[in-house]
Parts: structure tokens; sequence; C-alpha cells
């Protein structure tokens, strides 16, 4: 694969998806490195989605460090529970909040952020990373991103 996407600008989110997940397929399948494909996939979903800010958070002992991103700077490290990642770490589920402004205990890397998903990723039915995805939009995510967005991350688990 070369290094750009095709992917029609003027299709649905549902259709950009299908056509993004085999490309990101192809991307990665030779590629072992896992923070390289993490900063692939992290492009590539900020690239065809224009989202405000999209990354990866690793466990490292009992917090997440900040990993490949796009975006504004970010927080280095969340604790386990904490904010929408810690939070989605800990019910091992994917998390949507479409207004982080009423999310008990939200942390605000960036007052432009308003609404996020956050998808665990899991390696041997634990999980090693978080995507995180922030939307400057209210409520800019459904269960279409969680179901697309759980595919993807799959790819990284490989």
């Amino acid at each position: 694969m070369s290094e750009s996407l095709i992917i029609d600008k003027n299709a649905g989110k549902k259709e950009k998806y299908e056509s993004l997940i085999p490309q990101l397929v192809s991307l990665t399948h030779k590629e072992k490195d896992t923070i390289a494909n993490m900063a692939n996939i992290g492009a590539a979903l900020k690239e065809v989605f224009h989202f405000f800010w999209v990354g990866f958070y690793i466990v490292k002992k009992h917090e997440l460090v900040l990993a490949p991103f796009q975006g504004p700077i970010a927080c280095t490290r969340i604790k386990y529970g904490k904010g929408v990642c810690g939070y989605a770490w800990e019910q091992k589920k994917t998390i949507i909040v479409p207004d982080v402004e009423i999310f008990p205990g939200h942390i605000a890397c960036s007052t432009l952020s308003r609404s996020e998903i956050v998808v665990p990723l899991f390696k041997n039915e634990k999980i090693f990373a978080v995507l995180d995805v922030d939307s400057e939009q209210i409520n800019n995510f459904d269960e279409m991103d969680s179901f697309f967005l759980e595919k993807i991350v799959k790819i990284v688990s490989l």
C-alpha cells in the first residue's frame, strides 16, 4: 500500500470506515511494531474523519502513558479509573461521552474537546492500551463509531 489513503470525501461515516479498514490492514499487516502501527492508525483516523484529537495511551504499571497521537499536546499520564480513558480501562469496555463537561472526573487536556470515545485494546484478554478520540462537537460519537473503532483497534492487537 502507498502512503496515502483512498477515501471518498463525500461518503458517509459508515462508508468511510468500511473503506478505511482494509487499507489499515494492508498498511499494518507486515509491520510488527505496535507503536508504528498505532502511529499510522491514529494519523489515518485524524486524516479521514478530521477528529480534534486521536491517540493512544499504553498501560504501564498502574497508569496510562501517552503514546502516538495526532492533535494538540495532551495529558501525559492518566491514573487507573480516572477520566474517560482511565474509566474505560477500569470498566474494560468502550465508553462514549456525548458531553465531556457532564462526565464526572473528566480530565480536560484541552477545553476545546467536547465529546469523546475511548476504546480499549486487548491482548491475551488484558487491556494493554486505549484509543482515545476527541471531538470539538458535542455528541459526535455513536454506536457506529464504537463498532468500527473496536474493529480498528483489533488490527493493533494482532
